[in-house]
């Protein structure tokens, strides 16, 4: 559970290190960026280590239900995440979609998987994304909204998602973690 809990911390420092500490994040510069991308891996490859590793209790468990919840949100979350690289409508309303995409998946994660493990990975993602948008917000004002969102922007997006969510479905079902089942 250490390298879980260890993983989880590297990730939200690494991400929150620009805002909390901007001065610090512009010393480094260009060079910085290398780095930090190196830290996140890391933080990567320690979450996915702990959290197959970890043990601890177990409060519910997966239903067909819950499933297809879960891959609801899951949907709705990619979306949100090629919404934002395209630009969509959507970001006219949500101003962090891909930080909203990430509490939408972690919450998602949340309902279908009731163990210790799960709440320390995908609740300290979740309050690290809420963290996150507190401090942007805090920080940065609200930009403007574009005024020109074309519907062929929005098709990719949803032809994206379609393509990006089989893909994470088909590496879930790899790893033996059936989202459909």
């Amino acid at each position: 559970m250490i390298w879980l809990i260890l993983g989880v911390l590297l990730w939200s420092g690494t991400h929150l290190f620009k805002r909390l500490a901007p001065e610090a994040r512009a010393k480094l510069g260009e060079k910085g960026r290398g780095p930090i991308a190196l830290l996140i891996m890391l933080s990567i490859v320690l979450m996915v280590i702990g959290y197959r590793g970890a043990d601890g209790a177990f409060f519910w468990g997966r239903s067909p239900m819950l499933a297809g919840i879960n891959n609801l949100l899951m949907l709705f979350a990619v979306y949100l995440f090629a919404a934002s690289g395209l630009k969509t409508r959507i970001t006219k309303v949500i101003r962090h979609p891909q930080l909203t995409a990430m509490k939408v998946w972690a919450l998602g994660h949340l309902i279908v998987n009731g163990d210790t493990p799960s709440f320390v990975l995908f609740g300290g993602l979740l309050a690290w994304a809420v963290v996150e948008v507190i401090v942007i917000n805090r920080a940065e004002p609200r930009p403007a909204p574009q005024d020109d969102y074309p519907i062929a922007k929005e098709i990719r997006a949803l032809i994206g998602t379609v393509i990006v969510f089989g893909g994470m479905a088909g590496v879930h079902i790899w790893l033996g973690y059936n989202p459909f089942g």
